[in-house]
């Protein structure tokens, strides 16, 4: 890294940092509406913010460097860096009283949509502060499928290279296409958050309900406005609304804007969204069928729980209806395993991701038939595709390192003195942005309010590496990452 790349990140930074301010008069404005005093602090954080930001993108205006892996490596850091730290501003000097560790972490969980939140007494929060954490998820969800589609691709990470959108071509007005392609994702990404409103309110919430939960839906983040998350409305046909929205959110974006854009239905049959669906409805329907017979639960109200709930921990949205730990050993064990596995990869989900699953499943069917044929040559595929060998490197990269850190955050945990299935659970919740545990503390009934701050330090820590698919954030410690 030179002066001049530093200066360039900064400067990109600066240029965030004012959006971030403009948008901190919304829940300012929120409370103004509703009458709520909090509306001055959001006003004075946007100024302070915006202040400091127009001064940094002043001090580091010049000329555009030569875009570079390792420059989009540091920028993308540095941007996810700023939206915690700017996030958990007003939430530390606001009155709920958190420690500079909760606002970082609750803003951090709203930012990389995983949903863990560590304040109670969300029916009485300032309408203002609830509406900037789904502000935040929002614009968390807008980012990650911007670094999923349009910046993950060109650097190879982790096999996400495999779903270039067409942007990546290289003929005439290259930058043309990529505007096409984002005006296109803002449109899908905004009317599915309207559709989603007006469902929601159509099905019985209020007006200011519907708008947080559809934010919270879309960027499948979980923050609810309630402490009993979904399980405040008491209503099956709400459930399903969110089921079919969380569903829609945790397949490709690539699909939804091909669409839009070139009117290509043959995106629909991409292997990965069939393999979801399937397991999504595997078991869901296998959670209902146990719910209903183990607990003596009517099927129809059995079935609309589980598929709510399997489909909140796959998309690692993180809602809840009730508390599905109290079902049965199974339901614990099935929501465990979900935690892992995640949506599909060009989505707001987090997790291991379906296309990364089929590619190893893929691997492990070519490396069986070569113990039977060892001259024979079996490529790995993805659909009808052929996997580039870098990919499937890329791959095995990212889910040695996935375990890797999971084990080590769990154990990180048990050292600062949780139980082992605390810790397991918090863990791999982080790190797959899913949002709730298992068990009392932490579980669908429960919050992360009495987690301690050194936990939470490493909880965030976990977030983020979940967030950003872990290499793009491992990456930054190697010696060579800073040599010029």
């Amino acid at each position: 890294m030179n002066a001049t790349q530093l200066r360039a990140s900064l400067y990109i930074a600066g240029l965030c940092g004012i959006y971030l301010a403009a948008a901190m008069f919304l829940p300012a404005a929120i409370d103004l509406y509703y009458g709520n005093r909090d509306w001055q602090l959001f006003a004075a954080c946007g100024f302070m913010v915006g202040s400091f930001s127009l001064a940094c993108t002043l001090a580091t205006r010049g000329s555009t460097p030569v875009v570079s892996k390792r420059l989009a490596f540091f920028i993308v850091n540095v941007l996810w860096a700023l939206f915690s730290l700017v996030g958990a501003l007003p939430l530390y000097l606001s009155p709920l009283g958190l420690t500079f560790s909760q606002s970082l972490f609750e803003s951090i969980s709203a930012i990389t949509t995983t949903g863990s939140t560590v304040i109670a007494g969300l029916d009485n929060a300032a309408p203002g502060i609830l509406f900037w954490r789904s502000l935040l998820h929002w614009m968390g969800g807008i980012g990650i499928v911007a670094l999923g589609l349009f910046v993950l691709p060109f650097l190879r990470v982790g096999g996400m290279s495999f779903f270039k959108l067409e942007s990546s071509d290289t003929g005439d007005k290259p930058f043309a296409k990529l505007a096409t392609f984002t005006r296109a994702f803002l449109a899908v990404y905004v009317g599915l958050t309207l559709a989603c409103t007006i469902a929601y309110d159509m099905t019985g919430m209020g007006h200011f309900d519907a708008l947080n939960h559809a934010m919270a839906t879309v960027a499948t983040g979980g923050f609810s406005t309630h402490d009993a998350s979904f399980g405040y409305f008491q209503s099956l046909p709400l459930m399903w609304v969110g089921t079919v929205f969380m569903t829609v959110c945790s397949l490709p974006f690539s699909i939804m804007i091909l669409f839009a854009v070139r009117r290509r239905t043959d995106t629909l049959f991409d292997p990965q969204v069939g393999f979801f669906l399937g397991y999504l409805c595997v078991f869901s329907g296998l959670l209902g069928v146990y719910h209903h017979v183990h607990n003596d639960v009517t099927l129809p109200v059995a079935l609309t729980h589980s598929f709510f709930n399997i489909a909140s921990i796959l998309s690692t949205t993180g809602f809840a209806s009730e508390d599905y730990t109290l079902w049965g050993p199974f339901a614990v064990a099935l929501a465990l395993f979900a935690t892992f596995l995640g949506g599909c990869s060009g989505s707001t989900a987090g997790g291991i991701k379906a296309y990364r699953v089929l590619i190893i499943m893929s691997v492990i069917n070519t490396g069986l038939k070569k113990l039977l044929y060892p001259n024979a040559i079996y490529p790995v595929r993805y659909g009808r595709k052929s996997v580039d060998p870098d990919i499937v490197k890329g791959i095995f990269l990212f889910v040695s390192l996935y375990m890797a850190i999971w084990v080590a955050g769990s154990l990180i945990l048990t050292l600062l003195g949780y139980d082992l299935l605390t810790a397991i659970s918090a863990s791999i919740t982080c790190l797959s942005n899913v949002g709730p545990g298992i068990g009392h503390v932490i579980g669908p009934a429960g919050n992360f309010s009495t987690i301690s701050d050194p936990a939470l330090n490493v909880l965030s820590v976990l977030m983020l590496l979940g967030r950003l698919e872990v290499l793009t954030v491992l990456v930054l410690f190697l010696p060579i990452f800073w040599k010029n």
